[in-house]
């Protein structure tokens, strides 16, 4: 079962701004071989009434550590869960992940319509 995503108050809720979280070491599995597969997340988003708290945040993903799911799906996954549980304003998640077979990739997703568009 996933941990949920705590969130808070956004102290400025009145101003647009930019969060930014690094995320360095990510683990989830290959459902195909059953293999570790590494990534680094970069999450980017303007709060709405709250933001998301990071020690919730670091234990769900954390509940992914041997789930079996594909790249694609666990990044769109990701960012639901987060578009679920903050509502932003404009929210984006990159996930980069390790070169595997020679092949490196990178799944990149987007909600809303950034502030600056």
């Amino acid at each position: 079962m996933m941990n949920s995503i705590e969130t808070f108050d956004n102290p400025y809720p009145d101003r647009d701004y930019l969060i930014r979280h690094e995320v360095e070491e990510f683990t989830s599995v290959c459902p195909v071989t059953g293999h570790p597969d590494f990534a680094e997340m970069t999450l980017l988003y303007v709060p709405k009434a709250t933001c998301i708290e990071l020690k919730s945040f670091k234990l769900y993903l954390q509940g992914y550590r041997n789930e079996g799911i594909f790249y694609e799906a666990i990044t769109n996954k990701i960012l639901d869960d987060l578009v679920a549980a903050c509502d932003p304003k404009w929210m984006n998640l990159e996930t980069r992940w390790s070169t595997r077979g020679g092949i490196h990739s990178i799944i990149e997703v987007s909600h809303g319509e950034h502030p600056d568009e």
